[in-house]
């Protein structure tokens, strides 16, 4: 048994440089920076080996790297990552709250619109609108939803 216990103990430094390169190819993949911290971890466990402090110690000098690295490290690194992000709505998310004007009669079933952006759209009015009597062409409208293609608007006045 010690004989086995031995051999992990000088054999250790490969263990610790399989896992920390497999935690930074995952990292690679994920961008996270999670397994990043995992690895450089991984890397202080590496370190201890030259110490000859035993399996078990390594593992918690590495356990404890990682968690403090995760816990101070990562949070200012993902800021400075995604900071200077573009935060604007894109896609059908950016036609929501979008003002327009009805070109045919809109209704439940059916209509026309023309939202500020330019595009005309298929329409009909939200289910969920005050009023559901049909919107003459000519009258303000907003996008609630879109579904498809077609546009849930209601009164721009309620």
């Amino acid at each position: 048994m010690d004989a086995m216990l031995q051999m992990f103990q000088d054999w250790a430094w490969i263990g610790w440089l399989v896992l920390m390169v497999l935690f930074f190819v995952i990292e690679i993949f994920t961008l996270d920076m999670t397994f990043l911290m995992l690895g450089l971890g991984c890397a202080v466990g590496l370190l201890s080996v030259l110490t000859g402090w035993p399996i078990w110690a390594q593992a918690i000098v590495a356990a404890l790297s990682a968690a403090l690295l995760i816990f101070l490290l990562r949070p200012p690194l993902l800021r400075r990552l995604h900071r200077g992000e573009d935060d604007t709505r894109s896609n059908v998310a950016a036609l929501i709250g979008l003002h327009g004007v009805v070109l045919l009669e809109v209704s439940t079933l059916s209509g026309q619109v023309k939202l500020s952006n330019g595009d005309t759209w298929t329409a009909r009015i939200a289910a969920d609108a005050p009023v559901l009597a049909p919107l003459n062409p000519g009258a303000p409208v907003t996008v609630v939803r879109i579904e498809g293609a077609t546009a849930y608007v209601r009164s721009a006045h309620d």
